[in-house]
């Protein structure tokens, strides 16, 4: 198969969370979050863009600047204490998603598809920006929820998801019988040429969705949205503090028996600070053995 010609990563800001969401210590989320007085190192925000030959392909939007601009961004009231004790984003001037494509030579008009890992505010951040010709895919499960009563206390901030002009094509992946795949047994083909293909990653949110690469001019890749916070975390099988724990341990179970499946395949997060240095290091190793 082939289709993808180059993958890049740009980070749209960063963002700091307390050490208990990036990696649980058991207590409850409402009793770490009130409690907590520490936040990480700021963390990047991370988009993928993958050059595929039938149009631009993002996994990700990234944060709205607005978030950090405009006072009325977030709710008020309790959603809006949840939204100040949880994360601090930092997302400076030509930081956007259109800025940051830009300075990698790309156009954000000749985005054809953005896939959304999950619909949490760091990684829809770029809606308003993609052209409305890009076709917008989230899982059913994840879209059906941000019409829930109570969606924003899930992280869903309706406004910043139903926005007007923008619509998304729902996803439930289906069962495939590809051995490529295992431990997965269902899929979505996201360009229709087996190139990109999107996984069910239940458990930090319930349509949480990643996305395999495998292209004969690139090494396998995995993009995992908020699985996990860093590849050592992952491996240790030491799980996020947001999310259902049960559902976070059996993804984070299924996605190292596939990284197993596939030596030298990258495991690229959202907020992984060691991502970009992964995803070259792969491509470098690729291109050393072909070479």
């Amino acid at each position: 198969m082939a289709g993808v010609t180059r993958v890049a990563v740009v980070s749209t800001g960063t963002v700091q969370i307390r050490p208990e969401h990036r990696e649980t210590n058991g207590t409850p989320l409402m009793w770490w979050l009130n409690t907590s007085r520490r936040w990480t190192d700021p963390l990047p925000i991370n988009v993928y863009v993958i050059e595929h030959d039938k149009g631009l392909v993002l996994f990700d939007t990234g944060q709205d600047r607005r978030s950090v601009t405009d006072p009325g961004y977030f709710p008020g009231g309790p959603a809006g204490h949840i939204y100040r004790r949880l994360a601090k984003f930092d997302v400076p001037a030509g930081a956007t998603l259109t800025d940051r494509l830009r300075e990698q030579g790309y156009n954000i008009g000749d985005v054809r598809v953005a896939v959304l890992s999950h619909l949490h505010q760091d990684h829809i951040g770029g809606l308003r920006e993609l052209p409305r010709s890009a076709k917008i895919l989230v899982h059913a499960a994840e879209l059906a929820a941000v019409d829930k009563k109570l969606a924003v206390f899930a992280g869903l901030m309706r406004e910043h998801i139903r926005v007007p002009g923008v619509s998304f094509t729902a996803v439930t992946p289906q069962r495939v019988e590809d051995p490529d795949l295992a431990p997965f047994s269902h899929a979505h083909d996201v360009m229709g040429d087996g190139s990109l293909m999107l996984l069910p990653t239940p458990g930090h949110t319930p349509g949480s969705m990643s996305l395999l690469l495998r292209d004969q001019g690139l090494p396998p890749m995995l993009f995992v949205g908020d699985v996990t916070y860093d590849v050592q975390r992952l491996a240790a099988d030491r799980i996020p503090g947001v999310g259902d724990p049960t559902g976070l341990h059996e993804v984070t179970r299924r996605v190292n028996l596939l990284a197993a499946r596939h030596p030298g395949m990258p495991v690229l997060a959202a907020h992984d600070p060691a991502a970009a240095g992964l995803l070259a290091t792969a491509v470098r190793e690729h291109g050393t053995m072909r070479g």
